[in-house]
């Protein structure tokens, strides 16, 4: 299943999409906790820092401009500073904003949680939410759905994130969601509150179990009882797939016509749950955008919303990670990647600022020597690839009888190493031209190669980056090993 995810990820094509919701600014004040006040029975919080970062439907914007999709945004925002901070966030990853909508007597949403930070972990100890729950005015719902209609012909999904502070309230919501019908645009809903009617007619809808539970009037303790919900809302809402989110239990999927399906997820610490339902629908909708099919989607969705609990506050899941969860649950071969998946998942890799450490070699026969190199390769960076010649290139290399194992096999052992995140396949005499796709920050080889000189250094270190030599790790020789066993050098 690893290997099948990974190919879908490699053969997404990039889509277009529209999200239209509730913007929320997200305002953290982090600092310590050390004593009580005198004033009253409360913590004193010791101000550390204040940053911001895009909430609610911004966040899901966010998350798809992350995941590498084409990004339009319709909402409504205030006339105020933090209007203004968020356009500089979401126009400066991408985002096209010309559909925001400012309304002079709402103000803009600002949650600002207080965190207490230590050495070890981070608590929220409190949330101010500054807001104006209500419809926007007549004149800001005809601006906002004129700006959803002329987006709509340019893109192939209609994301809905629905915050409940009012953008998305009827009538409004059932308008856009008829033109994206009359569009020919597929529409996928992150619903609030239990008045699910206002999303009849979308494609796709995605309720945790306890906005379902409250909607059908089901507890929905167990898959069972997920099924029989997920098939109410499909036929209650006219959809063609609902997602009934359920926290630790994964994901339930049900189809039009289908059996359902049970998506589970894999047993984690929960850190923090803000904005992993972000996550989700943003990677459902790039994937259905796509073609993926709806229990293919979740599956994808499901493991971004796994790594979106295990950090704290909202954050942005690119493909490289969902790559690397694959690979480290799938082992083995997973974590060889084509050309062409590689250089979208690093791209990925380096918006998110991660160091890419690149090596290469044959590993004919994996020794400890090698397992010992590649570890301290991992330690200089966040992501090591390794270059792995194939079977007609070490036989070049060489000669006749080698490569005692094959490619596949090869990369099998290298996969099962925790150190190395992906393995990538190249057939030419020198790694020159995979390095250039790489594009490492660190390009590693060991201190043997001072002498013949390091293939590669000089695009490396004119796009930046460094070359490390690291010390041969002695006793260890593959040659020294098919002597022993009679075996060719």
């Amino acid at each position: 299943m690893s290997g099948d995810l990974l190919r879908v990820i490699e053969e997404l094509p990039v889509p277009d999409v529209l999200v239209v919701g509730d913007l929320i600014l997200d305002r953290y004040v982090t600092g310590a906790v050390d004593r009580i006040s005198p004033e009253a029975p409360i913590q004193v919080l010791r101000h550390h820092r204040q940053y911001e970062k895009p909430g609610g439907m911004a966040a899901v914007a966010c998350n798809l401009a992350r995941l590498g999709a084409r990004v339009r945004i319709a909402g409504l925002v205030g006339e105020d500073d933090e209007a203004q901070a968020l356009r500089g966030a979401l126009g400066g990853a991408g985002i096209h904003i010309d559909a925001l909508v400012a309304e002079e007597a709402r103000p803009t949403t600002v949650k600002t949680r207080f965190v207490a930070a230590s050495q070890h972990a981070r608590q929220q100890i409190l949330r101010v939410d500054r807001e104006v729950v209500a419809p926007p005015s007549a004149s800001s719902a005809r601006a906002l759905l004129e700006g959803v209609r002329e987006a709509l012909p340019d893109v192939e999904m209609l994301v809905l994130s629905d915050y409940g502070k009012g953008v998305l309230a009827a009538p409004l919501c059932g308008e856009i969601i008829r033109a994206a019908r009359a569009a020919g645009v597929r529409s996928i809903v992150d619903p609030k509150g239990k008045d699910f009617e206002r999303y009849r007619g979308a494609s796709a809808i995605t309720p945790n179990r306890s906005e379902a539970g409250a909607y059908t009037g089901r507890a929905i303790a167990d898959y069972d009882a997920a099924a029989l919900a997920a098939r109410e809302l499909v036929e209650r809402l006219d959809l063609e797939v609902a997602f009934i989110t359920l926290d630790r239990d994964g994901i339930f999927v049900q189809e039009r016509g289908g059996r359902g399906a049970a998506l589970r997820t894999d047993p984690r610490e929960v850190y923090d749950v803000t904005g992993a339902g972000d996550n989700v629908i943003a990677v459902l909708a790039y994937a259905m955008a796509g073609g993926a099919g709806a229990e293919t989607a979740a599956a994808l969705a499901n493991i971004a919303g796994g790594i979106a609990v295990e950090r704290f506050g909202v954050v942005t899941i690119g493909w490289d990670e969902i790559a690397e969860r694959l690979a480290a649950h799938g082992g083995g071969t997973s974590k060889m990647v084509p050309e062409a998946m590689l250089e979208r998942l690093l791209d990925s890799a380096r918006e998110a600022d991660r160091t890419i450490v690149f090596t290469n070699g044959c590993f004919d026969i994996l020794h400890a020597g090698h397992v010992e190199m590649l570890r301290r390769c991992r330690e200089l960076g966040d992501l090591l690839v390794v270059g792995l010649n194939d079977d007609g290139s070490v036989r070049r290399l060489k000669g006749e009888g080698r490569p005692v194992h094959d490619l596949a096999a090869r990369a099998t052992v290298l996969g099962g190493l925790a150190s190395v995140d992906y393995v990538v396949a190249f057939g030419e005499e020198t790694p020159e031209q995979i390095i250039r796709r790489v594009r490492p920050d660190v390009l590693v080889k060991g201190e043997d190669w001072r002498e013949k000189g390091v293939v590669g250094r000089e695009f490396v270190e004119a796009s930046g980056g460094r070359v490390v030599l690291l010390p041969i790790v002695g006793g260890h020789s593959t040659t020294r090993i098919l002597g022993t066993l009679g075996g060719k050098s």
